[in-house]
Parts: structure tokens; sequence; C-alpha cells
């Protein structure tokens, strides 16, 4: 009987993977087979711990601290990353922010804004054109996105949006520029997800567990799940695409 786990053998790179969806697609890439690096931004201790959860799988494990704003030091993590396991095979763009600002509102901060299109178009871009010329052929990229790239339920989020739909037109794009090697470039765009940024017991819970089909929000290892499959051998040609994962709230 074949036991090979679908991604063994595989070396995967996700940004922004101590906490939330980035740390729940970081354990189930190692859960799958794959040796998994990963950047953080800021807890050391943190990301130590999730380096351990995938090394007492068998896997091999690399944190590395990283600024996704700045272009230069992502496109040294890739470097970084490819040097210590010696491939890289799956990228996954999973750091973001999210700054909320309703247009012309003068308490608005326009450096964070700023920050916010830094981190989630241009950290994204910073990636994937370092990633390019070192993943294998027939490797895999695939960001977070958000379904507010296609449907703005609520006030507040122009920005975010606009920076997460540049990144599902960047997927579209890059797919086609990718294709001859058998790359395949897609995006994930999760609706309310229960992290510590956006709780199922906050504020807003009833709110955005009424716009979803199912009543109810999703959980980072719904987000993991739909990666690892885009990751993995079943998905080979799956490209240009987008998934919603986001409890019908797109329906």
């Amino acid at each position: 009987m074949n036991t090979q786990l679908p991604l063994q053998g595989r070396v995967a790179l996700v940004t922004g993977g101590s906490r939330g969806i980035g740390a729940a697609i970081v354990r189930r890439l190692a859960r799958d087979g794959a040796d998994v690096a990963f950047s953080y931004a800021a807890s050391e201790q943190r990301a130590n711990a999730i380096a351990g959860e995938v090394e007492a799988l068998g896997r091999r494990a690399l944190a590395v601290r990283a600024d996704q704003a700045d272009a230069a030091a992502v496109a040294e993590l890739v470097k970084t990353v490819h040097a210590a396991f010696g491939r890289l095979d799956i990228l996954v763009n999973s750091a973001g922010v999210f700054v909320t600002g309703a247009v012309g509102d003068s308490a608005t901060d326009l450096a964070a804004l700023e920050r916010q299109f830094a981190i989630n178009v241009g950290g994204v871009a910073a990636a994937v054109r370092a990633a390019v010329p070192l993943l294998t052929d027939g490797g895999r990229i695939i960001s977070i996105g958000t379904t507010g790239a296609d449907h703005v339920p609520f006030a507040g989020a122009a920005d975010y949006v606009a920076s997460k739909a540049a990144v599902a037109a960047y997927t579209r794009g890059w797919s086609r520029d990718l294709g001859p090697r058998n790359i395949t470039v897609n995006v994930v765009q999760p609706g309310a997800i229960n992290t510590e940024m956006n709780p199922e017991d906050g504020a807003f819970a009833d709110t955005l567990k009424n716009l979803a089909a199912l009543g109810r929000y999703g959980q980072p290892e719904d987000i993991a799940a739909a990666v690892a499959f885009l990751a993995g051998p079943d998905a080979g040609y799956i490209t240009g695409a987008t998934l919603n994962v986001d409890g019908g709230q797109s329906a």
C-alpha cells in the first residue's frame, strides 16, 4: 500500500506563518509531508513554537523574521529559504494587514494605508519575483486574498479590498507568465475566519455570521485545507483561479 503523503519531499515557504491563518497553513502543509519555512513579524517565541510543531512531525522547519513591507527583505527571505533547504516548490503568500477607514475620513492614517499596500501588494509581488527563478517547474504559488475583492458588504474597507483585488489580478497575470513551466498560481479568498484579529465572538461577529449562507465563521484550518489542495498533486490543472472559502458569503 502506498502511504506517501501528498507533499512529501516538497519544500514550502509561507509568509506570515506564525499566527492565525498562516500558522494553520504551516501546520497543514507539514502534516501533508512538506518541509516548511515561514516568516514572522514580531514574536520569536511564537515562531519557535510553530517551528517545533513542524519538527515534531518529522519535517524540517525554518522561521525567519522579515518585514513584509520591505521588498528587499522579502527577496532575501526567499533566497535564505532556498539556500537552507536546497529547493523551493511551494510559495504561500499569507502575510497581510487590514487597515480600515472610509474614503474622505480625515482621521484615516495615510502612513498606515500605504504600509497596507506595501505588505498586501508589494510584499506579495516581491516574494513571487524572488521565488520564480528558484521554484521547481511544476511548483505552486498560492496567495491569500479576501472575498471583499469581489463583493464589499460594509463600509470602511475600500483600501484593504483594493489591495487584495490587486493580488487576485496579479494571480491571473502570473498564471499566464508561468504556465509554460507548469507552475500554477491561484488565490484563496476567505470570508469571516476566526482569528485573533477577527474573533468569532467579537464586536462585529453577529453581522459577519449573518452574511454567510452557513451562518457561522470559518476556522483557519478551513483555509489551510484549501491551500493544501491547491499545493497538492490533485490540483495540477487549476491555475489563475480564485477559490472563495467563505461559508457562502459571496453566494
